[in-house]
């Protein structure tokens, strides 16, 4: 075989991982025998086609674990959080500099918006394949081949809602690619929402309400359905659709306390709802999706990388080095677990690599009731209230069990980096008890993809669009009297950027921050509705954007053009409202064309991106 037909034949694979891993080696052509496991033998009963469901279901729930979670990359596309690593160049902070098509894009220590790029299309081949082998499925009956039809086109659409709201307009397959396929074309983002609105609408009519915690449900279907609505600016029809899940009574928001700690009269509703525990517990009715991850399962990485490690991404790196300091100048913190002032197992050992903004941890705080930042119940933590646990201080210096301070009594700053050392952050988010790591980075739990929470903010949101903000405030009041606060009363004051308020409130590491900013800039690059006085244009949506304009506002660090320890800036530019499509993936289509995006190289040869999907 011509070794040029077979490299661009295996960078295709690559490209939309339109083959299994192993038919990625040099022989992948050479004919086999059927393994056991091919789908010629697995998609025959329903045993089988729930295998390649929850396969799908592994797939998605690889963003939120591991180290440098792709999650991440979501979050520091934001107002609400930058990455903090600053002890080398790389990571990314100058967006201009390290956000490139021929970049890294998928490393723990870049970003990983490549591995959005291979993840989302793996997961798309994965439905692709089910949805295309279900109907000849003699042995299943149609009422069961609709409920499996319908979570396949669940899966596919989530799939296709994140990469048209990370990467805009990009190639659409909808069938199962058996051989090897060079010749993908870019399709419009909205023919692309069209046709998933069209498949979830299906969805809806035979996804069962009631299903396994981790299986889709019919809760799922609209919620994911609302998004696409609002994505293609169809405000009444995401009304319809988050009303059909608020309405039909079987998720409801939980207000009473519930679970493993619901005796700890300390604690609150807030805290109970996002024990790992109770995630899945059959007396919590507001989780409408979730991903599990329990001790003992398979990690959704390749590499074995077990649980969550959020307590090391997300809490700050006070034992990193000897930068905490005391008063009288000695280290006053050290990464192990110890026997007295153990900080470390109860916090867990950060790194501050995905550190939060004061828009997140202070400024979007209106009511100091609210059990989301309550730092006497422990649900949000400071450094200032972690206390010295050196034990070489013991003896020689008082400091040793005190709390941590930032400046000594000269005023003298005790912290040398406080970006990634010290900064508040949702400790009962993060808390994740770690039985395989001392001291804790964060261990195994179950997660929440959609809460009924979010289904009342993605109704306000779209009454806001239609200029309903008294049913608006009717629904961020649902959220925000839940967890203590006083409720709104001014309805002419809510906004699209009260929605995100309260969302950055609720959604911290579920929402896809990144993903949901680009959606409302398309919304008002669409609608020409104006933000703080401005319209943008859907011609001009690289260029000028609602989402980028949002984070030069509240995140100080991309306001500032911060410059940390390490000499590297933080800079972001309007361009990055969509990520670079991979350039591997547009080398390996030699018979097609995949569109880049505007402001990355690559984007002068763009041709307009195709109306229809070819099937």
């Amino acid at each position: 075989m011509n070794k040029n037909i077979k490299y661009t034949s295996l960078l295709a694979i690559i490209l939309l991982c339109v083959m299994s891993l192993e038919s990625c080696k040099q022989d992948w052509l050479t004919p086999k025998p059927l393994s056991i496991y091919s789908p010629e033998n697995t998609y025959v009963d329903i045993a089988g086609f729930k295998a390649g469901l929850a396969g799908c279901a592994l797939n998605l729930r690889a963003e939120f674990y591991g180290d440098g979670s792709p999650i991440i990359t979501e979050l520091i596309f934001s107002e609400i959080s930058v990455e903090g690593t600053d002890d080398k160049t790389g990571p990314a902070q100058n967006m201009d500099l390290q956000i490139k098509p021929d970049a890294n894009l998928n490393s723990a220590d870049f970003n990983r918006i490549g591995w959005y790029w291979i993840q989302e299309y793996k997961g798309i081949r994965m439905a692709n394949t089910i949805i295309s082998r279900l109907p000849t499925a003699t042995a299943i009956s149609d009422a069961d081949k609709n409920i499996l039809m319908g979570q396949a086109y669940f899966y596919r659409a989530f799939d296709y809602y994140r990469l048209t709201n990370q990467f805009g307009d990009v190639p659409c397959p909808t069938k199962e690619i058996t051989t090897a396929k060079v010749d993908f074309t870019t399709v419009k983002r909205a023919v692309i929402l069209t046709r998933m609105k069209q498949d979830l609408e299906t969805a809806v009519k035979y996804v069962p309400w009631v299903t396994d915690k981790g299986d889709v449900n019919r809760g799922a279907c609209y919620h994911l359905l609302t998004k696409i609505n609002l994505a293609l600016g169809l405000f009444d029809d995401a009304i319809a659709s988050s009303s059909a899940v608020i309405n039909a009574g079987t998720f409801k928001l939980m207000t009473a306390r519930f679970g493993v700690n619901a005796s700890d009269a300390t604690k609150n509703i807030t805290w109970d709802l996002h024990r790992p525990e109770n995630k899945a517990a059959a007396a919590n009715t507001e989780g409408l999706f979730l991903v599990t991850d329990r001790l003992g399962t398979p990690s959704a990485w390749t590499d074995g990388t077990p649980g969550m490690r959020i307590m090391r991404q997300t809490a700050p790196g006070v034992s990193i080095g000897t930068t905490i300091l005391t008063p009288m100048g000695k280290t006053g913190m050290v990464a192990t677990a110890q026997p007295v002032n153990d900080m470390m197992n109860i916090y867990g050992r950060g790194i501050g690599r995905c550190r939060n903004t004061s828009y997140h941890y202070w400024e979007i705080w209106d009511d100091t009731k609210d059990f989301r930042h309550d730092s006497t119940s422990g649900n949000w933590m400071y450094p200032q209230k972690m206390v010295y646990n050196n034990p070489a201080l013991k003896g020689v210096d008082t400091a040793f069990g005190m709390r941590l301070r930032l400046y000594g009594p000269t005023g003298t700053l005790l912290c040398e980096d406080t970006l990634r050392r010290w900064y508040p952050w949702p400790h009962y988010k993060v808390y994740v008890p770690d039985t395989e790591n001392v001291p804790m980075q964060g261990g195994h739990s179950d997660w929440y993809v959609f809460r009924l929470a979010e289904t009342y903010l993605l109704r306000a949101e779209a009454y806001v669009w239609k200029g309903d903000q008294a049913s608006a405030m009717a629904d961020l009041n649902a959220v925000r009297t839940r967890a203590g606060c006083s409720p709104y009363t001014n309805a002419g004051a809510i906004t699209i950027a009260s929605i995100l308020d309260e969302r950055a409130r609720e959604l911290y590491w579920e929402e896809p921050r990144k993903t949901e900013l680009t959606r409302i800039a398309y919304i008002f690059a669409s609608t020409g509705k104006a933000y703080n006085g401005k319209t943008y244009t859907l011609a001009n949506f690289s260029t000028s954007n609602f989402m980028i304009d949002r984070i030069l506002e509240k995140n100080i660090f991309y306001k500032t053009n911060f410059v940390t320890v390490h000499a590297d800036q933080f800079r972001i530019s309007q361009y990055h409202v969509l990520w670079p499509i991979p350039q591997d993936a547009i080398l390996a289509n030699p018979d097609g064309h995949i569109n880049q995006n505007i402001g990355y190289s690559g984007s002068a040869t763009n041709v307009p991106a195709s109306d229809k999907i070819v099937e």
